[in-house]
């Protein structure tokens, strides 16, 4: 899977909205596997972006800041566990129906609990180029 693959391609709609029906997961980044889903790359966005995203069962999202965007995201399926703030010393477990908020320049790393069950969450930014403003984070 790779970010290179046409994502307007899947866009029905012109003169102000736009549709994409559901599919499968075509992307991968930083260990969480993507939708197409919407954005500045397929539909002209300029504030936002939203995906579904599926964390495999015993995945990561290694640790990384996102800068300059906010990010909300509501947990479908599964269980989360993130480890966030100066050094990754703070936790906070998530479940399905759970509604998440992260702040610009916060440093986390996600975790999927399970080993069996993936987590699944549609992940909304206030980014239309959806991971591009991203960077690693290094643990300490």
């Amino acid at each position: 899977m790779s970010d290179t693959i046409d994502l307007r391609a899947a866009v029905e709609g012109h003169d102000g909205i736009f549709v994409i029906r559901a599919g499968k997961n075509c992307r991968d980044w930083n260990g969480i596997h993507y939708q197409v889903g919407l954005s500045g790359k397929n539909v002209g966005a300029k504030q936002l972006s939203m995906n579904v995203a599926t964390i495999p069962p015993g995945g990561v999202a290694y640790a990384h800041i996102h800068v300059g965007f906010e990010v909300m995201l509501y947990i479908l399926q599964g269980r989360v566990r993130h480890e966030y703030g100066d050094g990754l010393k703070q936790t906070v477990e998530n479940t399905a129906g759970d509604f998440i908020f992260i702040e610009p320049g916060i440093p986390h790393e996600v975790f999927n609990v399970s080993d069996t069950d993936p987590v699944v969450a549609v992940v909304a930014r206030s980014d239309p180029s959806e991971w591009q403003n991203i960077i690693p984070y290094k643990r300490s």
